[in-house]
Protein backbone atom coordinates (compact mmCIF):
# COMPACT_ATOMS: atom_id res chain seq x y z
CA UNK A 1 0.00 0.00 0.00
CA UNK A 2 2.79 2.44 0.86
CA UNK A 3 4.57 1.71 -2.41
CA UNK A 4 1.39 2.26 -4.41
CA UNK A 5 0.77 5.57 -2.63
CA UNK A 6 4.36 6.62 -3.29
CA UNK A 7 3.98 5.89 -7.00
CA UNK A 8 0.69 7.79 -7.18
CA UNK A 9 2.29 10.86 -5.64
CA UNK A 10 5.12 10.87 -8.16
CA UNK A 11 2.75 10.19 -11.04
CA UNK A 12 0.67 13.23 -10.18
CA UNK A 13 3.80 15.39 -10.10
CA UNK A 14 5.07 13.94 -13.40
CA UNK A 15 1.70 14.52 -15.07
CA UNK A 16 1.66 18.18 -14.03
CA UNK A 17 5.21 18.66 -15.23
CA UNK A 18 4.65 16.95 -18.61
CA UNK A 19 5.88 19.00 -21.55
CA UNK A 20 3.45 20.30 -24.12
CA UNK A 21 5.47 18.83 -27.01
CA UNK A 22 4.84 15.56 -28.79
CA UNK A 23 7.31 13.56 -26.72
CA UNK A 24 5.75 11.23 -24.15
CA UNK A 25 6.39 12.06 -20.53
CA UNK A 26 8.13 9.48 -18.30
CA UNK A 27 6.07 8.08 -15.46
CA UNK A 28 7.31 6.87 -12.09
CA UNK A 29 7.02 3.12 -11.66
CA UNK A 30 8.18 0.24 -9.51
CA UNK A 31 9.83 -3.00 -10.66
CA UNK A 32 8.77 -6.01 -8.60
CA UNK A 33 9.29 -9.78 -8.77
CA UNK A 34 6.60 -11.56 -10.74
CA UNK A 35 5.76 -13.53 -7.59
CA UNK A 36 7.17 -14.21 -4.16
CA UNK A 37 6.48 -17.43 -2.28
CA UNK A 38 7.40 -18.61 1.19
CA UNK A 39 8.36 -22.28 1.11
CA UNK A 40 6.79 -24.12 4.05
CA UNK A 41 6.54 -27.82 4.75
CA UNK A 42 3.12 -29.48 4.36
CA UNK A 43 4.06 -31.84 7.22
CA UNK A 44 5.82 -31.53 10.55
CA UNK A 45 9.34 -32.82 10.74
CA UNK A 46 13.01 -32.24 11.45
CA UNK A 47 14.93 -30.44 8.71
CA UNK A 48 17.70 -32.67 7.39
CA UNK A 49 19.18 -30.54 4.58
CA UNK A 50 18.73 -27.06 3.12
CA UNK A 51 20.38 -26.96 -0.29
CA UNK A 52 20.27 -23.20 -0.94
CA UNK A 53 21.50 -20.00 0.63
CA UNK A 54 20.35 -16.40 0.34
CA UNK A 55 21.08 -15.07 -3.15
CA UNK A 56 21.27 -18.50 -4.80
CA UNK A 57 19.47 -19.18 -8.06
CA UNK A 58 16.94 -22.00 -8.16
CA UNK A 59 15.50 -23.91 -11.10
CA UNK A 60 11.93 -25.17 -11.28
CA UNK A 61 11.78 -28.61 -9.67
CA UNK A 62 15.12 -28.23 -7.89
CA UNK A 63 15.26 -29.71 -4.39
CA UNK A 64 15.44 -26.91 -1.85
CA UNK A 65 14.79 -28.64 1.48
CA UNK A 66 14.77 -32.22 2.73
CA UNK A 67 13.15 -33.36 5.96
CA UNK A 68 14.27 -36.39 7.97
CA UNK A 69 12.45 -39.29 6.30
CA UNK A 70 13.97 -42.63 7.37
CA UNK A 71 10.62 -43.97 8.61
CA UNK A 72 8.87 -42.96 5.40
CA UNK A 73 11.58 -44.59 3.27
CA UNK A 74 11.19 -47.85 5.19
CA UNK A 75 7.43 -47.68 4.66
CA UNK A 76 7.98 -47.24 0.92
CA UNK A 77 10.29 -50.25 0.74
CA UNK A 78 7.82 -52.39 2.68
CA UNK A 79 4.90 -51.32 0.51
CA UNK A 80 6.91 -51.90 -2.67
CA UNK A 81 7.85 -55.44 -1.59
CA UNK A 82 4.23 -56.19 -0.74
CA UNK A 83 3.03 -54.87 -4.10
CA UNK A 84 5.45 -57.18 -5.93
CA UNK A 85 4.51 -60.35 -4.03
CA UNK A 86 3.05 -62.97 -6.42
CA UNK A 87 2.88 -66.09 -4.23
CA UNK A 88 -0.83 -65.86 -3.44
CA UNK A 89 -1.73 -65.20 -7.07
CA UNK A 90 0.37 -68.15 -8.28
CA UNK A 91 -1.20 -70.50 -5.74
CA UNK A 92 -4.72 -69.29 -6.59
CA UNK A 93 -4.04 -69.80 -10.31
CA UNK A 94 -2.87 -73.36 -9.68
CA UNK A 95 -6.00 -74.18 -7.66
CA UNK A 96 -8.24 -72.64 -10.29
CA UNK A 97 -6.58 -74.53 -13.15
CA UNK A 98 -6.76 -77.80 -11.21
CA UNK A 99 -10.43 -77.21 -10.40
CA UNK A 100 -11.18 -76.40 -14.06
CA UNK A 101 -9.47 -79.58 -15.26
CA UNK A 102 -11.21 -81.63 -12.60
CA UNK A 103 -14.60 -80.18 -13.59
CA UNK A 104 -13.96 -81.04 -17.25
CA UNK A 105 -13.21 -84.67 -16.39
CA UNK A 106 -16.22 -84.84 -14.10
CA UNK A 107 -18.53 -83.60 -16.87
CA UNK A 108 -17.28 -86.32 -19.23
CA UNK A 109 -17.77 -88.99 -16.59
CA UNK A 110 -21.18 -87.62 -15.68
CA UNK A 111 -22.29 -87.87 -19.32
CA UNK A 112 -21.34 -91.56 -19.15
CA UNK A 113 -23.13 -91.94 -15.83
CA UNK A 114 -19.92 -92.89 -14.02
CA UNK A 115 -20.34 -90.19 -11.33
CA UNK A 116 -23.39 -88.91 -9.49
CA UNK A 117 -24.84 -85.44 -10.04
CA UNK A 118 -23.83 -84.49 -6.49
CA UNK A 119 -20.17 -85.11 -7.25
CA UNK A 120 -20.45 -82.94 -10.35
CA UNK A 121 -22.02 -80.11 -8.31
CA UNK A 122 -19.29 -80.40 -5.66
CA UNK A 123 -16.53 -80.06 -8.27
CA UNK A 124 -18.30 -77.10 -9.87
CA UNK A 125 -18.56 -75.35 -6.49
CA UNK A 126 -14.87 -76.08 -5.87
CA UNK A 127 -13.98 -74.36 -9.15
CA UNK A 128 -16.06 -71.28 -8.26
CA UNK A 129 -14.31 -71.02 -4.90
CA UNK A 130 -10.90 -71.27 -6.62
CA UNK A 131 -11.94 -68.55 -9.07
CA UNK A 132 -13.00 -66.27 -6.19
CA UNK A 133 -9.68 -66.87 -4.42
CA UNK A 134 -7.79 -65.89 -7.57
CA UNK A 135 -9.84 -62.70 -7.87
CA UNK A 136 -9.18 -61.93 -4.21
CA UNK A 137 -5.41 -62.41 -4.67
CA UNK A 138 -5.38 -60.05 -7.65
CA UNK A 139 -7.40 -57.40 -5.79
CA UNK A 140 -5.02 -57.62 -2.82
CA UNK A 141 -2.07 -57.05 -5.13
CA UNK A 142 -3.77 -54.00 -6.67
CA UNK A 143 -4.46 -52.70 -3.17
CA UNK A 144 -0.79 -53.23 -2.27
CA UNK A 145 0.22 -51.18 -5.32
CA UNK A 146 -2.06 -48.34 -4.19
CA UNK A 147 -0.53 -48.53 -0.70
CA UNK A 148 2.91 -48.28 -2.28
CA UNK A 149 1.87 -45.22 -4.26
CA UNK A 150 0.45 -43.64 -1.10
CA UNK A 151 3.70 -44.31 0.77
CA UNK A 152 5.68 -42.69 -2.05
CA UNK A 153 3.39 -39.63 -1.93
CA UNK A 154 3.97 -39.30 1.82
CA UNK A 155 7.73 -39.54 1.26
CA UNK A 156 7.60 -36.88 -1.46
CA UNK A 157 5.93 -34.47 0.98
CA UNK A 158 9.20 -34.41 2.89
CA UNK A 159 11.14 -33.07 -0.09
CA UNK A 160 10.42 -29.43 -0.95
CA UNK A 161 11.13 -28.30 -4.51
CA UNK A 162 11.23 -24.92 -6.24
CA UNK A 163 7.91 -24.14 -7.98
CA UNK A 164 9.62 -21.93 -10.58
CA UNK A 165 12.95 -20.50 -11.72
CA UNK A 166 13.90 -17.81 -9.24
CA UNK A 167 16.29 -16.53 -6.61
CA UNK A 168 16.40 -17.16 -2.88
CA UNK A 169 15.49 -13.98 -1.00
CA UNK A 170 16.05 -15.39 2.47
CA UNK A 171 16.63 -18.59 4.40
CA UNK A 172 14.91 -18.61 7.77
CA UNK A 173 15.45 -22.18 9.06
CA UNK A 174 18.46 -24.50 9.08
CA UNK A 175 19.18 -28.23 9.39
CA UNK A 176 18.19 -29.40 12.85
CA UNK A 177 15.27 -26.97 13.12
CA UNK A 178 11.78 -28.36 13.51
CA UNK A 179 9.34 -27.27 10.84
CA UNK A 180 5.63 -27.26 11.54
CA UNK A 181 2.55 -27.36 9.37
CA UNK A 182 0.44 -24.24 8.82
CA UNK A 183 0.47 -20.85 7.14
CA UNK A 184 1.19 -19.04 10.41
CA UNK A 185 4.41 -20.93 11.00
CA UNK A 186 7.87 -19.69 10.08
CA UNK A 187 8.80 -20.41 6.44
CA UNK A 188 12.00 -22.24 5.59
CA UNK A 189 12.95 -20.35 2.43
CA UNK A 190 11.57 -17.28 0.65
CA UNK A 191 11.76 -17.46 -3.14
CA UNK A 192 11.22 -14.74 -5.77
CA UNK A 193 10.58 -15.12 -9.49
CA UNK A 194 12.45 -12.40 -11.37
CA UNK A 195 11.85 -13.59 -14.91
CA UNK A 196 9.63 -12.01 -15.94
CA UNK A 197 9.42 -8.94 -13.70
CA UNK A 198 6.30 -6.92 -12.98
CA UNK A 199 6.37 -3.18 -13.61
CA UNK A 200 3.64 -1.34 -11.70
CA UNK A 201 2.76 2.17 -12.82
CA UNK A 202 -0.12 4.52 -11.97
CA UNK A 203 -1.35 6.88 -14.68
CA UNK A 204 -3.76 9.81 -14.74
CA UNK A 205 -7.21 8.97 -16.07
CA UNK A 206 -6.58 11.12 -19.20
CA UNK A 207 -4.48 8.26 -20.57
CA UNK A 208 -7.00 5.48 -19.98
CA UNK A 209 -8.42 5.20 -23.50
CA UNK A 210 -4.98 5.67 -25.06
CA UNK A 211 -3.58 2.48 -23.53
CA UNK A 212 -4.15 -0.99 -24.96
CA UNK A 213 -3.05 -4.46 -23.95
CA UNK A 214 0.12 -5.45 -25.77
CA UNK A 215 1.40 -1.88 -25.96
CA UNK A 216 5.09 -1.55 -25.11
CA UNK A 217 6.92 0.85 -22.85
CA UNK A 218 10.59 1.62 -22.26
CA UNK A 219 11.55 1.06 -18.64
CA UNK A 220 14.62 2.70 -17.09
CA UNK A 221 15.60 1.32 -13.66
CA UNK A 222 16.66 3.97 -11.18
CA UNK A 223 20.43 4.11 -10.65
CA UNK A 224 21.19 1.37 -13.18
CA UNK A 225 20.65 3.10 -16.49
CA UNK A 226 19.74 1.37 -19.70
CA UNK A 227 16.28 0.90 -21.15
CA UNK A 228 14.30 -2.31 -21.22
CA UNK A 229 11.17 -3.00 -23.23
CA UNK A 230 8.12 -4.13 -21.25
CA UNK A 231 4.65 -5.11 -22.47
CA UNK A 232 1.33 -3.97 -21.01
CA UNK A 233 -0.47 -6.98 -19.54
CA UNK A 234 -3.05 -5.48 -17.16
CA UNK A 235 -5.05 -2.26 -17.30
CA UNK A 236 -7.16 -1.69 -14.21
CA UNK A 237 -10.82 -0.97 -14.85
CA UNK A 238 -11.46 0.43 -11.39
CA UNK A 239 -10.09 3.93 -10.84
CA UNK A 240 -8.86 5.65 -7.69
CA UNK A 241 -11.34 8.50 -7.41
CA UNK A 242 -9.31 10.37 -4.79
CA UNK A 243 -6.22 10.76 -6.98
CA UNK A 244 -7.84 10.44 -10.41
CA UNK A 245 -5.52 7.63 -11.44
CA UNK A 246 -5.59 3.99 -12.52
CA UNK A 247 -3.07 1.19 -12.34
CA UNK A 248 -1.21 -0.51 -15.18
CA UNK A 249 0.99 -3.59 -15.03
CA UNK A 250 3.71 -4.36 -17.55
CA UNK A 251 5.72 -7.53 -18.00
CA UNK A 252 9.48 -7.13 -18.33
CA UNK A 253 11.49 -10.14 -19.64
CA UNK A 254 14.60 -10.73 -17.56
CA UNK A 255 16.22 -13.90 -18.91
CA UNK A 256 19.70 -13.06 -17.67
CA UNK A 257 18.51 -11.70 -14.33
CA UNK A 258 20.34 -8.41 -14.87
CA UNK A 259 17.44 -6.29 -13.60
CA UNK A 260 16.72 -6.68 -9.86
CA UNK A 261 13.28 -6.61 -8.33
CA UNK A 262 12.10 -4.05 -5.79
CA UNK A 263 13.60 -1.01 -7.52
CA UNK A 264 12.11 2.31 -8.65
CA UNK A 265 12.01 3.12 -12.33
CA UNK A 266 10.61 5.35 -15.03
CA UNK A 267 8.58 4.17 -18.00
CA UNK A 268 7.90 5.95 -21.26
CA UNK A 269 5.20 5.02 -23.76
CA UNK A 270 6.09 6.17 -27.26
CA UNK A 271 2.44 5.86 -28.29
CA UNK A 272 1.25 8.25 -25.58
CA UNK A 273 1.28 11.99 -25.95
CA UNK A 274 0.75 14.31 -23.01
CA UNK A 275 -2.86 15.53 -22.80
CA UNK A 276 -3.33 18.91 -24.38
CA UNK A 277 -3.74 21.78 -21.98
CA UNK A 278 -5.67 24.85 -22.96
CA UNK A 279 -3.89 28.10 -22.30
CA UNK A 280 -5.97 30.88 -20.81
CA UNK A 281 -7.34 33.22 -23.50
CA UNK A 282 -5.89 36.75 -23.46
CA UNK A 283 -8.19 39.39 -22.05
Amino acid sequence: MRQAQFIKTFVAAAALAAPLGARAAPFECLIQPNQIVEIRSPVEGLISKVHVQRGDSAKAGQVLVELESSAERSAVETAKFRSEMTGRITAAKERFEYASTKLGRTKELQKQNFVAMQAHDDVQAEMRVAQAELQDARENQNLARLDHRHAVDLLNLRTLRSPFDGVVMDRMLNPGDLTQYGTETKPIVKLAQIDPLRVEVVLPVEYYRKLTLGMTGEVTPEGLGGQHTATVKVIDRVFDAASGTFGVRLELPNKRGTVPGGIRCQVEFAQLKPPERRLPSPK
